[in-house]
Formats: C-alpha cells, structure tokens, sequence
C-alpha cells in the first residue's frame, strides 16, 4: 500500500488561486477536483441598474490582462439588445484594437509563463538570464502589442476609449504610422518565436477534446462569428443558454459548463486552430506547417506553438488594418436606449467569452450573464489531469506535482476571471 501527499503552496505563473485535491487508490484515481475558493466576484450583480452604455468600462475591469475582450463582447451584446450595428471602418479599428490585445497576451504567456516549464526553470527571470536573445524578443512583441492598444484604447490597461456603438475618439492615419513600425518588428520576431517553441521537447500525449469557437465567414474569428463544435454542429450566439449550461459545484466558486448535456468541452487556442486554421493569413498558415502542426492539433503542451502562430497572424493581420485605414466619418454610430435582450460574444485570448443582457424601456440592465473562457474550461481541464496523472501515480511527489502545474499552464487560465487556482493535494494509496 502507497500513500503520497503532494502539496503545491499556490501555482505559478497563473492569474488567479486555487487548489487540486486528488485521491488514488491501488493506482486508480477515486476522486479529482480542481477547486477554485476565491471569493466570488459579483460583476453580474454590480452590473444590475446600471445604464445601457456603462457594461464597456464595467466589464474591462473583470480582468487586467484581457479587457479587450470583455469590452467587446459586451459591446456587441449591448447592441444586439439597441438592433445596432457597427461594421466598415469601425468594425475595423475594434478588430485591431483587438489584435494588440491578442498580440501582448500571448507574448506574457509564452515567454514568462509558459517557456520556463519546457526549459526547467521556475520563473521568466531565471530563464532570461540563460535565454535573453528570445525573452528580449517576447518583450518587444509585448511591448508592440501594449503600443496598439494604449493607441487606440487611450491606454494600455483598462482602455477608456471604447464605447457602445464605436470609440469616443478614432485615431488620425499618421498616429498608426509608428505602431506600424513596431509591428512590422514584431512579426518578424512571432516567425522567430514559432520555430523556437516548436523546437521544444514536447510529452507524447494526446486528448479527445470537443472543442467550441467561434468560426466566421471571411477571417480568423476573433471579434465576432457564430459559436461552432468540431462535431460540426453550430448554433447563432442567441442560443447560447440552450447549449451551453453551467452548474455550480460544491468546491469552486465558478461555474462548471457543460455543451449540450454532453459534458467537457474545451475553448481557446486549441479549438480555435482547430476549427479555423483555414482562415489564418497565408504567413501564419506557412509559420503552422514549418512548426510541424497539422489541420488539428490535439496535444495541450503544444498549444505554447498555436499561440505563436496566431501572434504572427494578428501581426500581420493588424499591419494590413492600419495600411488600408480610412478615417471614419464619425466616431460611433447613434444608439437610443430601448427594451431589449442581446447576445455577444467574442475570442478572448483564452477563448469564446459570451455576455448576455436584458434592457428596460429606459435602457437600464436588469440582468446580465458573463461566461468567461476559464470556468468553461475547468472540466475539461480536470479530465485533463486525471488522464495525466493516472498513468503516472509512480512518479516521484514532486515530478508529479510539477506535471499537474504544467498541465494546468498549457490552457493559460485566467482563474480570476472565472471567479481563483493551486494547492494540490494528493492522497494515494
């Protein structure tokens, strides 16, 4: 009879706190749970009362990292509910704001939270120190991305310049000039970054993951799309709460979320690469195939190498935006309070983040609902580690233990956003 007791005093190098208990006995796991105790947040409620036009600036301050993406989903949602439309040019500048999100996002995650678990260091500091040439480069990419979106934001954390229906202010065509400059650098150093991470020593493993995206008509859905399943079913953002359920469980305060009462199911890179890997832009696609990843990608510790390829595609993205702007006439299309329900949805850097909310006559939310990326991903990422872990109970304590974090950091969770992760406690016998 074995017994082991693994603890982990919090995980590194991830946005949030929580802890991972796990019991085995005679090598087979009894019980698994990814438990996520940080207070929650309330947002949902705060947002009760409040006029049709405060979700943006409201929702932004949900997370530090990505506030982009609760702008923007909320921004859609608020106009389903108004029947508002924002497309041409504005569409434009929301999708390149968009971009430098995406651009410094990734960068974080590769270079200071992800590379060290493949090169055997604890920390982004201590691997610099060996590796500067490309964590210099991860800064300038980050650097790029913070650029684009302080300009088109009005600043780089918590933009303060978008609003229901466009922006308050749209840039002036020679103020893109010099973020241009910086981007066309950062390209070339994402196409370094592809090859680098794809030289890495990646475990043999491989996971039968439903995945959920968003897929649009015409590009790499990031703003915008319809919700698809690599099933090949779909269903309009409308209909999210008739696919997508969430439940509360005893030792998380956030929501597990089931697709189609058919359990698990996993978004972000992974499933965006997966179901949208034909709209990436032709540098991308050929940065993808040189990287060695097919049409589908199904093993979690490369998707360090899918976030590569879709900084090069949001660079090159974004440098086409900015070389075919044309200034809008007006800053944001009219909006007019109304009754109304909306829907919106959007690829947070960590994936599909849905809003909904229902508006009074005078245009104040009397509900709203936010479904974050991370507590989608909590089942799947317990069924994730059990599949891990099981085969490997034989493992030292802490090789073990160093396996649950690196599992947990291949999907870049943002616990906070989804309510906090890791202390593990293993009890195996």
């Amino acid at each position: 009879m074995t017994h082991k007791n693994i603890r982990i005093g919090g995980l590194s190098r991830v946005e949030g706190e929580g802890a991972l208990l796990v019991r085995a006995r005679d090598g087979r796991i009894t019980d698994l749970r990814l438990r996520i105790y940080e207070p929650p947040r309330f947002f949902e409620a705060f947002l009760r009362g409040r006029a049709y036009d405060e979700p943006p600036d409201i929702t932004a301050r949900i997370c530090g990292i990505c506030p982009v993406a609760y702008q923007m989903s909320a921004c859609q949602a608020i106009e389903s509910a108004l029947g508002v439309a924002v497309n041409g040019p504005l569409r434009d500048l929301r999708l390149l704001l968009y971009y430098g999100e995406w651009i410094e996002s990734h960068a974080l995650h590769i270079f200071l939270l992800h590379a060290p678990d493949f090169l055997g260091y604890d920390s982004g500091v201590a691997m610099a120190a060996d590796h500067r040439e490309p964590v210099e480069r991860g800064l300038a990419v980050k650097k790029a991305g913070n650029e684009l979106v302080a300009t088109l934001g009005g600043r780089a954390i918590h933009p303060v310049n978008v609003r229901v229906g466009g922006f308050y202010r749209v840039p002036r065509r020679q103020e893109l000039a010099p973020v241009a400059e910086q981007l066309r650098r950062a390209r070339d150093h994402a196409l370094a970054t592809v090859a680098w991470v794809a030289g890495f020593d990646f475990p043999d493993i491989e996971h039968d993951y439903r995945f959920l995206a968003l897929r649009h008509p015409e590009e790499y859905a990031i703003l915008s799309g319809t919700p698809a399943v690599s099933d090949g079913s779909s269903f309009p953002v409308e209909a999210w709460p008739e696919h997508v359920v969430e439940e509360q469980v005893p030792d998380s305060t956030a929501l597990h979320a089931r697709l189609d009462d058919a359990g698990g199911y996993l978004v972000g890179a992974l499933a965006r690469y997966a179901l949208n890997s034909h709209r990436l832009s032709p540098l991308a696609r050929e940065a993808a195939r040189d990287a060695g990843l097919g049409e589908v990608c199904r093993n979690p510790f490369r998707s360090i190498v899918v976030r590569a390829v879709e900084v090069v595609h949001a660079c090159d993205e974004a440098l086409r935006i900015i070389d075919d702007y044309v200034e809008p006439d007006v800053p944001a299309v009219p909006v007019e309070p109304t009754a109304g329900v909306g829907h919106g949805a959007s690829e947070a850097p960590r994936g599909t983040l849905y809003h909904r909310y229902h508006l009074d006559g005078e245009g104040l939310i009397t509900e709203a609902d936010i479904v974050p990326p991370t507590s989608q991903n909590q089942a799947r990422m317990e069924m994730d580690l059990r599949e891990l872990i099981e085969p490997r109970l034989n493992l030292a304590q802490a090789e073990l233990a160093a396996l649950c974090e690196r599992a947990v950091r291949n999907h870049d969770p943002c616990i906070s956003c989804s309510a906090h992760f890791l202390d593990v406690h293993l009890d195996a016998r």
